[in-house]
């Protein structure tokens, strides 16, 4: 394959909620990265299943993935199993949303 993991993730930091000035990766909303020769299945959440842009956000995503790995064809599944919580944002997500203080 001609592209790697960290590919695909360059890939998703540059995806983000409108409403949140911090990529996707950074959010913790990337849950997997699969992998085979045949596809590339990713599995991701949001904050909240209310988000209004959701639809908009995952196509973002198999947009911007399928860019780095054509031929090979990208999956988005929606998963709400771990809920998401501030711990799984990135250090970086912390300091651009002041979330520094908060006990995480």
């Amino acid at each position: 394959m001609a592209f790697t993991k960290d590919d695909i993730i360059g890939a998703l930091k540059t995806v983000f909620d409108p409403e949140i000035p911090v990529n996707i990766w950074d959010m913790g909303l990337v849950y997997n990265i699969e992998i085979t020769e045949h596809m590339v299945r990713i599995e991701m959440t949001f904050t909240s299943p209310t988000c209004p842009m959701m639809e908009e956000i995952l196509q973002q995503v198999k947009d911007a993935v399928s860019k780095v790995t054509a031929p090979v064809p990208v999956q988005v599944d929606l998963v709400w199993e771990p809920a998401w919580d501030l711990s799984r944002m990135s250090d970086a997500a912390r300091i651009e949303l002041d979330l520094t203080n908060s006990g995480w």
